[in-house]
């Protein structure tokens, strides 16, 4: 985790505080419910809840037994005891190390993704905002970077809108497939834990049960969830691109907010770079960065082995934070980011007309030329202005094979031709005319 890249309230889930206070709580509903069940006294229970529920549970102490236990979950529990005392032997009966690790991971995990959602709906609200605003907006599409025909910016927003929306299902259901407890033991036989002590951690910590856990709650789900996160990362990093490409110079049709004393370069005063656009494709990076490893952890030696951990280790903090802070930067350039029409306007008329060619070669066709013949006319008087050589409507005037009134023929240069499903568009991702 980068602390540059990071947000306090993601940071604080994958704090050694907030681990050992979500292993405790595992461990101290596991006891309430085995005391119920009468596997250990309800006193011993009780005790456990009275003096660890507001403790302070030293990271350090743990550290310095565990160098000498090698086994953080055998380290916490000594230090627990510490704090309890006598009734902490009656912790931890018939469980194993990873129905701790794994339920606090599922929780860490979902903490991190009602993070995540709350950072899609301020993309969300950001992007409908500023395509409401830009609705009727004319601007150039484009396909492969080259002039296609003309859109409006609202629409080009409202795409990134529905993206998010899928954005905002997907980590909704990852959540769900997440959010599991184990508490079944060596082998996930339940042989030494009642599986009611498993239905009552997991109701207290808000999760489901996994059906089957061998040891540890299956990789495909975690998996599942980063591959995720990957998917989302990549929706940023597509917005943001597209960003950084109309903040270039030649285009600047859209730039970053660029604040009062803010240095674009240490050697030339006068840059106004995409920074942190840039720095989003960067963050998208990082968390796809964690899929394959996540997909590799699917396969484990018989019911358990550990190669897993070191890298979850890893990836929980890193991806969710990153990704976390990324949602909310990239709202955040949203809400500030600087249109400018007039440059749309001007980039959308330096063709002189071309962006229509399509609408007279149909307009040919329901005339009686061929396809083919009709095509070949437009597309030869078009490549006379690719090479500088006059106006487009003008080269069409003059050519015979366009057999089109002159009037029908600029009416045809219609830039509301283009824009007039844009309503039925809107109603489609924002469920409004």
């Amino acid at each position: 985790m980068i602390t540059r890249y990071s947000r306090p309230d993601a940071v604080a889930i994958w704090s050694q505080e907030t681990k050992y206070k979500i292993w405790f709580e595992i461990e101290a509903h596991a006891a309430t419910k085995m005391a119920e069940l009468g596997v250990i006294p309800t006193e011993a229970a009780q005790a456990i809840w009275a003096k660890g529920k507001d403790a302070t549970f030293d990271a350090d102490r743990i550290d310095e037994i565990e160098s000498v236990t090698k086994h953080d979950v055998i380290a916490f529990l000594t230090h627990v005891a510490e704090i309890v005392g006598d009734e902490a032997r009656f912790l931890h009966q018939g469980m194993t190390s990873s129905d701790v690790l794994d339920t606090c991971f599922a929780v860490q995990l979902a903490r991190s993704t009602d993070l995540l959602l709350g950072g899609v709906d301020r993309v969300l609200a950001a992007l409908e905002k500023r395509a409401k605003e830009h609705k009727y907006t004319p601007t150039v599409g484009r396909s492969h970077g080259i002039h296609a025909e003309p859109v409006t910016f609202g629409l080009k927003l409202a795409g990134y809108h529905a993206e998010f929306q899928r954005a905002k299902r997907r980590l909704i259901t990852a959540r769900e497939e997440i959010a599991t407890c184990a508490i079944s033991g060596a082998v996930g036989t339940f042989a030494n834990v009642d599986p009611a002590v498993e239905q009552y951690v997991a109701d207290q910590m808000g999760l489901s049960v996994e059906p089957v856990s061998t040891q540890v709650i299956p990789r495909d789900r975690h998996a599942a969830y980063f591959a995720a996160l990957g998917v989302v990362a990549s929706s940023v990093e597509r917005l943001a691109v597209e960003i950084r490409h109309l903040q270039r110079t030649e285009v600047l049709e859209a730039e970053e907010f660029f604040d009062k004393g803010q240095k674009g370069s240490s050697a030339m005063p006068h840059k106004r770079n995409p920074i942190l656009t840039e720095n989003l494709t960067g963050l998208a990076r990082l968390v796809r960065s964690a899929v394959t490893p996540a997909m590799e952890n699917v396969a484990l030696w018989h019911e358990r082995d550990i190669s897993h951990s070191s890298v979850e280790r890893g990836i929980g903090p890193d991806a969710t934070i990153h990704l976390d802070f990324a949602l909310h930067r990239l709202a955040g350039v949203i809400e500030r980011l600087n249109v400018y029409p007039e440059n749309m306007q001007k980039n959308l008329d330096r063709l002189g007309g071309l962006v229509f060619s399509q609408r007279v070669m149909l307009a040919l066709t329901q005339a009686g030329v061929s396809r083919e013949d009709a095509y070949a006319a437009v597309q030869e008087n078009a490549m006379k202005v690719w090479r500088g050589e006059g106006v487009f409507i003008d080269f069409l005037k003059a050519d015979p094979r366009v057999t089109l009134p002159h009037d029908e023929l600029e009416a045809l240069f219609d830039l509301g031709y283009h824009t007039k499903n844009v309503d039925v568009i809107f109603a489609r991702v924002f469920g409004e005319g």
